[in-house]
């Protein structure tokens, strides 16, 4: 979720992933999938800034993300690690 301020200076939270449009005429307006439409206090640019450092927080949050080690109900992920492989090379004078 995203922070935005309207108008009258209260602020709300809203899903950036349904922001359709985005229009500043001067006064910024946010236009969602489902038509409907919010007017804010942020400039176009702070917009795709806050939307932009959503994504990448959401694909950290993703990437540092290593399963329920507290719930002992959900099946865990075996963990994988590299090994050395034998020595397979051939050998000279055999």
């Amino acid at each position: 979720m995203i922070v935005v301020t309207r108008l009258d200076g209260r602020r709300f939270a809203l899903n950036p992933d349904l922001i359709e449009r985005i229009f500043e005429s001067p006064d910024t307006t946010l236009v969602m999938a489902d038509g409907a439409k919010y007017i804010v206090t942020e400039s176009m640019a702070a917009i795709i800034e806050k939307i932009a450092r959503f994504r990448a927080h959401i694909i950290s949050l993703a990437r540092d993300y290593s399963g329920y080690e507290d719930d002992d109900d959900v099946p865990q992920r075996p963990k994988l690690s590299l090994i050395d492989a034998p020595d397979r090379s051939p050998k000279a004078g055999k």
